[in-house]
Protein backbone atom coordinates (compact mmCIF):
# COMPACT_ATOMS: atom_id res chain seq x y z
CA UNK A 1 0.00 0.00 0.00
CA UNK A 2 0.94 3.35 -0.29
CA UNK A 3 1.32 6.10 2.29
CA UNK A 4 -1.82 7.59 0.52
CA UNK A 5 -3.76 4.47 0.34
CA UNK A 6 -3.01 3.59 3.94
CA UNK A 7 -4.04 7.36 5.06
CA UNK A 8 -7.43 6.92 3.03
CA UNK A 9 -7.99 3.62 4.59
CA UNK A 10 -7.38 4.90 8.07
CA UNK A 11 -9.78 7.80 7.42
CA UNK A 12 -12.36 5.33 5.98
CA UNK A 13 -12.68 3.29 9.33
CA UNK A 14 -13.07 6.52 11.03
CA UNK A 15 -15.98 7.37 8.89
CA UNK A 16 -17.65 4.30 9.49
CA UNK A 17 -17.27 4.58 13.27
CA UNK A 18 -18.15 7.70 13.39
CA UNK A 19 -21.66 7.13 11.38
CA UNK A 20 -22.22 4.04 13.57
CA UNK A 21 -21.98 6.43 16.61
CA UNK A 22 -24.56 8.74 15.11
CA UNK A 23 -27.13 6.04 14.37
CA UNK A 24 -26.88 4.71 17.70
CA UNK A 25 -27.43 8.35 19.17
CA UNK A 26 -29.95 8.65 17.14
CA UNK A 27 -31.75 6.01 18.22
CA UNK A 28 -32.17 6.69 21.92
CA UNK A 29 -35.35 6.10 23.06
CA UNK A 30 -37.36 4.12 25.87
CA UNK A 31 -35.92 1.56 26.05
CA UNK A 32 -32.35 3.96 27.18
CA UNK A 33 -34.42 5.86 30.03
CA UNK A 34 -35.85 2.42 31.18
CA UNK A 35 -32.36 1.30 32.13
CA UNK A 36 -31.43 4.15 33.63
CA UNK A 37 -34.15 3.75 35.77
CA UNK A 38 -34.02 0.14 36.67
CA UNK A 39 -30.02 1.10 37.42
CA UNK A 40 -30.94 4.11 39.65
CA UNK A 41 -33.25 1.58 41.51
CA UNK A 42 -30.71 -0.93 41.99
CA UNK A 43 -27.72 1.72 43.42
CA UNK A 44 -30.60 2.82 45.61
CA UNK A 45 -31.24 -0.72 46.97
CA UNK A 46 -27.63 -1.26 47.61
CA UNK A 47 -27.08 -3.09 44.47
CA UNK A 48 -24.50 -3.15 42.20
CA UNK A 49 -24.32 -3.17 38.42
CA UNK A 50 -22.87 -6.37 37.54
CA UNK A 51 -21.37 -6.13 33.17
CA UNK A 52 -20.64 -9.03 31.50
CA UNK A 53 -19.45 -9.83 27.86
CA UNK A 54 -17.05 -12.54 26.05
CA UNK A 55 -14.26 -12.07 23.73
CA UNK A 56 -13.59 -8.36 22.62
CA UNK A 57 -16.84 -7.14 24.75
CA UNK A 58 -15.76 -8.42 27.68
CA UNK A 59 -12.56 -5.97 27.31
CA UNK A 60 -16.11 -3.34 26.49
CA UNK A 61 -17.33 -4.80 29.87
CA UNK A 62 -14.32 -3.97 32.11
CA UNK A 63 -14.25 -0.33 31.00
CA UNK A 64 -17.84 -0.08 31.00
CA UNK A 65 -17.86 -1.32 34.77
CA UNK A 66 -15.06 1.06 35.61
CA UNK A 67 -16.60 3.99 34.44
CA UNK A 68 -19.56 3.08 36.74
CA UNK A 69 -17.23 2.53 39.56
CA UNK A 70 -15.21 5.69 39.18
CA UNK A 71 -18.52 8.07 38.91
CA UNK A 72 -21.02 6.88 41.72
CA UNK A 73 -22.22 3.45 40.33
CA UNK A 74 -20.69 0.57 41.71
CA UNK A 75 -20.28 -2.29 39.73
CA UNK A 76 -18.32 -5.26 39.28
CA UNK A 77 -16.99 -7.43 35.76
CA UNK A 78 -18.29 -11.22 35.91
CA UNK A 79 -16.83 -13.59 33.15
CA UNK A 80 -19.20 -15.41 31.53
CA UNK A 81 -17.45 -18.39 31.80
CA UNK A 82 -16.19 -18.35 35.16
CA UNK A 83 -19.32 -17.37 36.41
CA UNK A 84 -20.76 -21.04 35.67
CA UNK A 85 -17.50 -21.90 37.84
CA UNK A 86 -18.23 -20.32 41.03
CA UNK A 87 -17.69 -16.97 40.35
CA UNK A 88 -22.09 -16.51 40.61
CA UNK A 89 -20.77 -16.04 43.86
CA UNK A 90 -20.50 -12.23 43.55
CA UNK A 91 -23.88 -11.58 42.68
CA UNK A 92 -26.93 -10.80 44.57
CA UNK A 93 -30.67 -10.85 43.82
CA UNK A 94 -30.54 -6.75 44.69
CA UNK A 95 -27.73 -6.58 41.38
CA UNK A 96 -28.70 -5.80 37.76
CA UNK A 97 -27.06 -7.42 34.95
CA UNK A 98 -25.68 -5.68 31.97
CA UNK A 99 -24.95 -7.98 29.25
CA UNK A 100 -23.00 -7.29 25.81
CA UNK A 101 -23.11 -9.63 22.89
CA UNK A 102 -23.37 -7.34 19.10
CA UNK A 103 -24.67 -10.76 17.58
CA UNK A 104 -26.93 -11.56 20.58
CA UNK A 105 -26.10 -15.25 20.15
CA UNK A 106 -22.98 -15.57 22.21
CA UNK A 107 -23.32 -19.16 24.26
CA UNK A 108 -20.97 -18.42 26.83
CA UNK A 109 -23.46 -15.09 27.69
CA UNK A 110 -26.39 -16.66 26.96
CA UNK A 111 -25.62 -19.64 28.99
CA UNK A 112 -25.19 -17.37 32.00
CA UNK A 113 -28.62 -15.70 31.70
CA UNK A 114 -30.93 -18.84 33.36
CA UNK A 115 -28.30 -19.04 36.31
CA UNK A 116 -28.49 -14.90 36.58
CA UNK A 117 -32.01 -15.25 36.96
CA UNK A 118 -32.08 -17.81 39.49
CA UNK A 119 -30.20 -15.21 41.43
CA UNK A 120 -32.52 -12.79 41.03
CA UNK A 121 -31.15 -10.85 39.06
CA UNK A 122 -32.93 -8.34 36.20
CA UNK A 123 -31.08 -8.38 32.62
CA UNK A 124 -30.17 -5.79 30.82
CA UNK A 125 -28.78 -6.12 27.20
CA UNK A 126 -27.02 -4.58 24.70
CA UNK A 127 -27.21 -6.16 20.69
CA UNK A 128 -27.10 -5.35 17.17
CA UNK A 129 -30.40 -7.62 17.01
CA UNK A 130 -33.30 -6.77 18.67
CA UNK A 131 -34.83 -10.00 17.55
CA UNK A 132 -31.30 -12.00 18.52
CA UNK A 133 -31.77 -14.87 21.59
CA UNK A 134 -29.98 -12.29 24.05
CA UNK A 135 -32.56 -9.56 23.54
CA UNK A 136 -35.35 -12.15 24.14
CA UNK A 137 -34.08 -13.27 27.55
CA UNK A 138 -34.03 -9.68 28.68
CA UNK A 139 -36.19 -7.73 30.90
CA UNK A 140 -34.96 -4.86 28.94
CA UNK A 141 -32.93 -4.68 25.27
CA UNK A 142 -30.48 -1.65 23.84
CA UNK A 143 -30.45 -1.77 20.48
CA UNK A 144 -26.82 -0.83 19.43
CA UNK A 145 -27.74 -0.21 15.55
CA UNK A 146 -24.50 0.53 14.39
CA UNK A 147 -24.32 -0.97 11.13
CA UNK A 148 -21.38 -2.41 9.48
CA UNK A 149 -17.87 -3.61 11.00
CA UNK A 150 -15.15 -1.21 9.40
CA UNK A 151 -13.25 -4.95 9.08
CA UNK A 152 -13.30 -5.96 5.87
CA UNK A 153 -14.28 -9.26 6.89
CA UNK A 154 -17.43 -7.40 8.51
CA UNK A 155 -16.32 -9.83 11.36
CA UNK A 156 -13.58 -8.66 13.56
CA UNK A 157 -15.23 -6.00 15.96
CA UNK A 158 -14.48 -2.48 15.73
CA UNK A 159 -17.71 -0.22 14.86
CA UNK A 160 -19.97 -2.38 17.34
CA UNK A 161 -17.68 -2.48 20.58
CA UNK A 162 -16.97 1.40 19.68
CA UNK A 163 -20.71 1.76 19.54
CA UNK A 164 -21.28 -0.20 22.94
CA UNK A 165 -18.40 1.23 24.62
CA UNK A 166 -20.03 4.73 24.12
CA UNK A 167 -23.67 3.52 24.98
CA UNK A 168 -21.95 2.53 28.18
CA UNK A 169 -20.34 6.35 28.26
CA UNK A 170 -23.74 7.68 27.73
CA UNK A 171 -25.63 5.81 30.50
CA UNK A 172 -22.67 6.70 33.09
CA UNK A 173 -22.77 10.27 32.54
CA UNK A 174 -26.47 10.21 32.79
CA UNK A 175 -26.07 8.09 35.90
CA UNK A 176 -23.90 11.04 37.43
CA UNK A 177 -26.50 13.47 36.57
CA UNK A 178 -29.58 11.61 38.31
CA UNK A 179 -27.66 10.97 41.17
CA UNK A 180 -26.12 14.33 41.30
CA UNK A 181 -22.66 13.03 42.11
CA UNK A 182 -20.93 15.22 43.26
CA UNK A 183 -16.82 16.26 42.26
CA UNK A 184 -15.59 15.72 45.56
CA UNK A 185 -16.74 12.04 45.39
CA UNK A 186 -14.97 11.72 42.26
CA UNK A 187 -11.87 13.15 43.42
CA UNK A 188 -12.10 10.70 46.66
CA UNK A 189 -12.13 7.83 43.75
CA UNK A 190 -9.02 9.32 41.83
CA UNK A 191 -6.54 10.05 44.71
CA UNK A 192 -3.32 8.87 42.10
CA UNK A 193 -2.55 11.15 39.03
CA UNK A 194 -3.03 14.55 37.60
CA UNK A 195 -6.68 14.27 37.89
CA UNK A 196 -6.68 13.08 41.43
CA UNK A 197 -4.87 15.88 42.40
CA UNK A 198 -6.05 18.44 40.64
CA UNK A 199 -9.50 17.61 41.87
CA UNK A 200 -8.18 17.52 45.42
CA UNK A 201 -5.84 20.21 45.53
CA UNK A 202 -6.85 23.89 46.54
CA UNK A 203 -6.08 26.91 45.02
CA UNK A 204 -4.22 27.48 48.16
CA UNK A 205 -1.79 24.76 47.31
CA UNK A 206 -0.72 26.23 43.76
CA UNK A 207 -1.12 29.92 44.20
CA UNK A 208 2.17 32.46 44.95
CA UNK A 209 2.21 34.27 47.75
CA UNK A 210 4.70 36.54 49.98
CA UNK A 211 8.19 37.15 48.02
CA UNK A 212 7.02 35.67 45.07
CA UNK A 213 3.71 37.03 44.55
CA UNK A 214 3.69 41.13 42.63
CA UNK A 215 1.30 43.17 44.14
CA UNK A 216 1.22 46.88 43.98
CA UNK A 217 -0.96 49.81 44.43
CA UNK A 218 -3.25 52.13 42.17
CA UNK A 219 -0.52 54.59 42.85
CA UNK A 220 2.54 52.83 41.69
CA UNK A 221 4.27 53.17 38.69
CA UNK A 222 4.55 51.09 35.35
CA UNK A 223 8.42 50.98 36.41
CA UNK A 224 7.09 49.84 39.97
CA UNK A 225 5.18 47.18 38.51
CA UNK A 226 8.16 45.46 36.65
CA UNK A 227 10.56 45.73 38.91
CA UNK A 228 7.83 43.68 41.78
CA UNK A 229 7.52 41.29 38.64
CA UNK A 230 11.36 40.89 38.51
CA UNK A 231 11.76 40.78 42.30
CA UNK A 232 8.65 38.06 42.24
CA UNK A 233 9.53 35.91 39.02
CA UNK A 234 6.61 36.20 37.84
CA UNK A 235 4.96 37.23 34.33
CA UNK A 236 2.22 39.72 36.02
CA UNK A 237 1.79 42.14 39.05
CA UNK A 238 -1.73 42.43 40.71
CA UNK A 239 -3.18 45.50 41.49
CA UNK A 240 -4.68 46.53 44.94
CA UNK A 241 -5.93 48.99 46.84
CA UNK A 242 -4.94 50.25 50.45
CA UNK A 243 -7.50 47.60 51.82
CA UNK A 244 -5.97 44.73 49.89
CA UNK A 245 -8.98 44.72 47.64
CA UNK A 246 -8.25 43.56 44.22
CA UNK A 247 -8.10 46.36 41.28
CA UNK A 248 -6.62 44.89 38.33
CA UNK A 249 -4.09 42.82 37.07
CA UNK A 250 -1.06 43.97 34.60
CA UNK A 251 0.94 41.49 32.64
CA UNK A 252 4.50 41.50 30.85
CA UNK A 253 2.19 40.75 27.62
CA UNK A 254 0.19 43.74 28.18
CA UNK A 255 3.76 45.72 28.09
CA UNK A 256 5.09 44.03 25.22
CA UNK A 257 1.91 44.92 23.44
CA UNK A 258 2.08 48.75 24.73
CA UNK A 259 5.46 48.86 23.85
CA UNK A 260 4.65 47.50 20.30
CA UNK A 261 1.63 49.74 19.87
CA UNK A 262 3.05 52.59 20.75
CA UNK A 263 6.14 52.50 18.48
CA UNK A 264 8.97 54.98 18.65
CA UNK A 265 7.54 56.46 20.91
CA UNK A 266 8.92 56.06 24.83
CA UNK A 267 7.05 53.83 27.20
CA UNK A 268 6.10 56.57 30.13
CA UNK A 269 7.82 54.28 32.70
CA UNK A 270 6.90 56.59 35.52
CA UNK A 271 2.85 56.89 34.47
CA UNK A 272 0.13 55.50 36.82
CA UNK A 273 0.03 51.54 36.76
CA UNK A 274 -3.73 52.29 36.79
CA UNK A 275 -3.99 53.66 33.61
CA UNK A 276 -2.56 50.41 31.90
CA UNK A 277 -3.64 47.79 33.72
CA UNK A 278 -6.96 45.15 33.50
CA UNK A 279 -9.57 46.25 35.86
CA UNK A 280 -12.00 44.05 37.35
CA UNK A 281 -9.52 41.11 35.93
CA UNK A 282 -10.98 37.67 36.47
CA UNK A 283 -9.98 35.91 39.55
CA UNK A 284 -10.41 32.83 41.61
CA UNK A 285 -11.51 32.18 45.10
CA UNK A 286 -9.29 30.75 47.70
CA UNK A 287 -11.51 27.97 48.95
CA UNK A 288 -12.13 26.91 44.95
CA UNK A 289 -10.17 23.84 44.15
CA UNK A 290 -7.36 23.20 41.57
CA UNK A 291 -9.58 21.77 38.46
CA UNK A 292 -11.43 24.70 38.94
CA UNK A 293 -8.42 26.50 37.61
CA UNK A 294 -7.62 24.25 35.05
CA UNK A 295 -11.27 25.13 33.03
CA UNK A 296 -10.58 28.74 33.56
CA UNK A 297 -7.05 29.06 31.91
CA UNK A 298 -8.36 26.29 29.27
CA UNK A 299 -11.38 28.50 28.53
CA UNK A 300 -9.99 31.91 28.67
CA UNK A 301 -6.50 31.27 27.67
CA UNK A 302 -5.26 33.44 29.96
CA UNK A 303 -1.60 32.46 31.98
CA UNK A 304 -1.93 34.60 35.32
CA UNK A 305 -4.59 34.23 37.89
CA UNK A 306 -5.59 36.34 41.40
CA UNK A 307 -6.35 34.40 44.06
CA UNK A 308 -9.03 36.31 46.46
CA UNK A 309 -10.56 35.78 49.55
CA UNK A 310 -14.03 36.16 49.87
CA UNK A 311 -14.16 39.52 50.92
CA UNK A 312 -12.14 40.54 47.56
CA UNK A 313 -8.74 40.85 49.17
CA UNK A 314 -6.13 39.97 47.12
CA UNK A 315 -4.42 36.78 48.55
CA UNK A 316 -2.30 35.01 45.98
CA UNK A 317 -1.54 34.24 42.34
CA UNK A 318 -1.86 31.97 40.06
CA UNK A 319 1.01 31.38 37.51
CA UNK A 320 -0.35 28.75 34.62
CA UNK A 321 3.84 28.01 34.25
CA UNK A 322 3.38 26.64 38.20
CA UNK A 323 0.72 24.03 37.27
CA UNK A 324 3.14 21.46 35.52
CA UNK A 325 5.42 21.45 38.12
CA UNK A 326 2.48 21.07 40.87
CA UNK A 327 1.91 18.11 38.82
CA UNK A 328 -1.81 19.27 37.62
CA UNK A 329 -1.59 19.65 34.03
Amino acid sequence: MTDNEMIARAKQVFAVEIEGLEKTRDSLGASFVSAVRLILDTVSDGGIVVVSGVGKNLHVAEKMSAIFSSTGTRSIVLNPVQAMHGDLGMVSAKDVLVALSFSGESAEVNNLIPAIRRHGLKVISMTGRPDSTLASLSDIHIEIPCGKEACPFGMAPTNSTTATMAMGDALAMVLIDAQKFPVEDYAMNHPAGAIGRALVMKVTDVMRTGEHLAKVGPEATVLDALMAMTKSKGGSAVVADADGKLLGIFTDGDFRRLVSERGDTPMPLMSPISEFMTRSPLFVYDDAYAAELLKIFEKKRIDDLPVCDRSGRVVGLVDIQDLPKMKVL
